[in-house]
């Protein structure tokens, strides 16, 4: 089983920065790593993926050129660096584990409890 914590998240000013981390209990370098969110009101929808090496990734295209997806496998951990955050960022944001790249949520087998960023105007 695998367990992922998400923590980073919290209010910050339009046009402002925050990073992401999300921890998993157990060795994830052999899994792809995605990043989903969900507004009020509205699905859950795909941020960002990265594939077990690091060296393929994936943005929705609301975020491309503003967010950045990362991962360090020594540290079982993956990151998403927002930067230029957008009123419309505002969501509860899930890391999520799949055995291969992909942009899908049903693709992802492990979820995170998620953390809330705010983003104020």
């Amino acid at each position: 089983q695998v367990q992922l914590v998400e923590s980073g998240g919290g209010v910050v000013q339009a046009g402002g920065s925050l990073r992401l981390s999300c921890v998993a209990s157990v060795r994830t370098s052999n899994k792809a790593m995605g990043w989903f969110r969900q507004a009020p009101g509205k699905e859950r929808e795909f941020v960002a993926a990265i594939s077990w090496g690091g060296g393929g990734t994936y943005y929705a295209d609301s975020v491309k050129g503003r967010f950045t997806i990362s991962r360090d496998n020594a540290k079982n951990t993956v990151y998403l660096q927002m930067n230029n955050l957008k009123p419309e960022d505002t969501a509860v944001y899930y890391c999520a584990a799949s055995l291969y790249i992909a942009t899908e949520e049903n693709d992802y087998r492990y979820w995170g409890q998620g953390t809330q960023v705010t983003v104020s105007s």
